[in-house]
């Protein structure tokens, strides 16, 4: 869930962040449950005006969420695989129905629109090679406009993060 769905974000850009705003956001993403005071002591400023900046962050924007990070390996969801995705039409009518559709997949993490030799790269997460023919036969498959595509599965996670590097 959003921090602030209903709040008009900071214009990318707009605002300059300072030495201690970004230092906040730093340690955010190194930890998003480190308290207040403890963050505070880090920065050296007192709680107050912490949580205060900590809060103007969120409100403008730069703080999106805070999340736990699951381990899939323990939740029955190990096999990562990237998919090309090629449409046969590239309408706006297609391309917001196969936004509508992949929005309600719970095995899709992530979907981007891509310029290149094909329309979107999906990122998907299934249990087994098993339910990701499941996945790619009886849901992905099934999208109208898909022409073709092309799965790459991941047999070893180099790196993962979402962590975002903060320039000065």
């Amino acid at each position: 869930m959003a921090i602030n769905k209903d709040v008009s974000q900071t214009p990318p850009g707009s605002r300059k962040l300072d030495r201690t705003d970004r230092r906040i956001l730093e340690l955010l993403q190194l930890d998003g449950r480190i308290s207040n005071v403890k963050l505070a002591e880090l920065i050296h400023l007192s709680p107050t005006p912490c949580l205060e900046r900590v809060k103007r962050l969120e409100k403008e924007g730069f703080i999106k969420d805070y999340v736990a990070i699951l381990d899939p390996k323990m939740l029955d969801a190990a096999l990562v695989s990237f998919i090309e995705v090629s449409l046969a039409r590239t309408t706006t009518k297609a391309l917001d129905h196969f936004r509508q559709v992949i929005l309600e997949m719970d095995e899709v993490q992530e979907c981007h629109m891509v310029a290149g030799g094909f329309d979107y790269l999906i990122k998907v997460r299934t249990r087994d090679m098993d339910h990701y023919r499941r996945f790619l036969g009886e849901k992905l498959s099934t999208i109208e406009d898909i022409s073709s595509t092309h799965t790459y599965v991941v047999m070893e996670e180099i790196k993962a993060s979402s962590a975002i590097k903060i320039s000065e």
